[in-house]
């Protein structure tokens, strides 16, 4: 059964998401990132811009076969394609509502900022993983001594 990760309180969801994508680029995880479009492109720009000793290959889920099948992150807007895409190992999800496929994946991560609505949608898609069957992990970043 895929693996549930709520991370709460994430004080700024696009920079949490490129600190995350950095540590999984490193240790060699494959992520699917899936957020609406508007997102994706900032997320995409974000990444470029962690710093040339930082950097993050990713790509588009629209770029050409051979660059997906060596990028380890992949920005998508629509993982319902279950059988177009190039990995089910993480899928990082910055979306509103549950991804379609969700259950495919080995693992899925859900950031949620402090904004209230957002932690309205939250409450929402935790309570359908809930009714679903799945057990979901809480990390409460608000609980985090800075370092």
């Amino acid at each position: 059964m895929t693996e549930i990760a709520f991370h709460f309180n994430t004080p700024n969801k696009l920079n949490y998401a490129c600190r995350l994508l950095r540590k999984a680029f490193s240790s060699g995880a494959k992520v699917m990132v899936w957020a609406p479009s508007e997102r994706l492109t900032a997320l995409d720009m974000a990444l470029w811009e962690v710093g040339a000793c930082d950097f993050v290959a990713h790509c588009m889920i629209d770029a050409p076969d051979y660059v997906l099948a060596r990028s380890p992150i992949v920005l998508c807007s629509d993982v319902s394609p279950l059988n177009a895409l190039p990995h089910h190992d993480v899928l990082l999800s910055l979306g509103d509502t549950l991804a379609s496929g969700f259950e495919k994946f080995e693992r899925v991560i859900e950031l949620v900022s402090t904004d209230d609505e957002d932690k309205a949608l939250a409450r929402i898609r935790w309570k359908t993983y809930q009714e679903r069957g799945y057990t979901m992990k809480r990390h409460d970043l608000s609980q985090k001594t800075p370092a």
